[in-house]
């Protein structure tokens, strides 16, 4: 009896083994290369781009900053509770494929944002902010799969946090950020940062 278990055991190891490689290769389809370094999970090269497939992108190296913001221009500029931004330096970030539309606005501290969406599906892919000068902020889920490879870094702006959203694990989490500071009076419907 316990020979059988030990062969049932062995044969099932091996049809495991040829589905985990099977699921590996289609998972591989989506992306290059993958390596380990102390940001945990990464990729040296990964692509996305817009709903349409008209704007697309290459990121190549690690990203610098993985970050979940409930600040209401993340809210307002996702149409969600959350933005979720993976941070890459501007020379690592290519366009592959199509040219987004940008739209800029001040935020309440003053500081330019800039965000750039596809001119035909009107998804948003990316964003720049003054205070991350030399960063492309990338929606996270304009990523191909696998889409959330990364560690976040920081949680902002959790004071605004919607109260259906449970426990985000990131490294650091701040009520506001570090950079906020009001100077412009921002009308009723713009509040809630």
């Amino acid at each position: 009896m316990r020979n059988t278990f030990n062969r049932c055991t062995a044969e099932l190891g091996v049809q495991l083994a040829i589905k985990a490689v099977r699921m590996m290769t289609s998972i591989t389809e989506y992306s290059a290369e993958y390596f380990w370094n102390e940001r945990g999970f990464v990729m040296s090269e990964h692509s996305g781009g817009c709903l349409c497939v008209d704007h697309r992108y290459k990121v190549m190296g690690n990203s610098e900053i993985g970050a979940v913001c409930h600040c209401r221009y993340c809210k307002l500029r996702t149409g969600s509770a959350f933005g979720t931004l993976e941070y890459f330096k501007d020379e690592n970030v290519k366009i592959t494929a199509g040219k987004g539309k940008e739209s800029s606005f001040t935020s309440e501290s003053g500081t330019p944002w800039e965000t750039v969406f596809c001119a035909t599906c009107a998804i948003t892919v990316s964003i720049k902010l003054e205070v991350r000068a030399g960063l492309a902020g990338l929606i996270a889920g304009t990523l191909d799969p696998p889409i959330f490879w990364f560690e976040l870094d920081k949680e902002a702006f959790t004071r605004s946090k919607a109260h259906f959203v449970g426990d985000i694990i990131a490294k650091d989490t701040h009520e506001t950020i570090a950079y906020y500071d009001p100077k412009i009076e921002e009308p009723k419907r713009r509040k809630g940062g």
